[in-house]
């Protein structure tokens, strides 16, 4: 590698800062194949997500609603680079999920997470716990989807400052 290489990586413990908010961009646009797709997958067959005749006579939204898990995995999923490629050891827990508004086909998945906690770990040397709130919300900025992930992530290499 030159002096001049950059490889993209998460955060290491001591770079993680409480309440610093980061803004995950691009968004994602949600598409029906991206439905039908991973309802597929997970073997969801909930009519919602894939039959549109029925979902067009279900109230409130008459139309397919986008699998909430999708929802939450690419919410997730987008904050992997920014946050914890690379440096993370596990994925420890998701909790405090809720979805209070659909996503649909067409709408745009805006991701943003907040550092609520972190800490070393007491019986884990070298690594540290962190605590991550997770939003993401639609291109009218509704709030389509929230969560609490918390994540197991190295320490810095002895010897290295912060690099960010």
């Amino acid at each position: 590698m030159s002096s001049h290489d950059i490889v993209q990586r998460g955060l290491y413990l001591e770079e993680f800062e409480v309440g610093a908010r980061y803004l995950h961009r691009p968004g994602r646009t949600a598409t029906e194949a991206d439905n039908v797709l991973f309802a597929t997958l997970t073997m969801n067959t909930q009519a919602l997500h894939l039959d549109a005749a029925f979902a067009a006579t279900q109230e409130p939204f008459r139309q397919r609603l986008m699998n909430s898990m999708w929802t939450l995995s690419t919410m997730v999923g987008a904050s992997v680079a920014q946050l914890t490629q690379g440096t993370l050891v596990a994925q420890l827990g998701l909790g405090d999920i809720a979805f209070p508004h659909p996503l649909f086909a067409g709408d745009t998945l805006y991701t943003e997470s907040v550092i609520v906690e972190s800490r070393e770990s007491a019986s884990r040397p070298g690594q540290g716990i962190v605590t991550i709130a997770h939003t993401g919300r639609n291109q009218d900025d509704v709030v389509v989807a929230t969560a609490i992930r918390t994540v197991l992530v190295h320490r810095l290499p002895d010897g290295e400052g912060q690099t960010r």
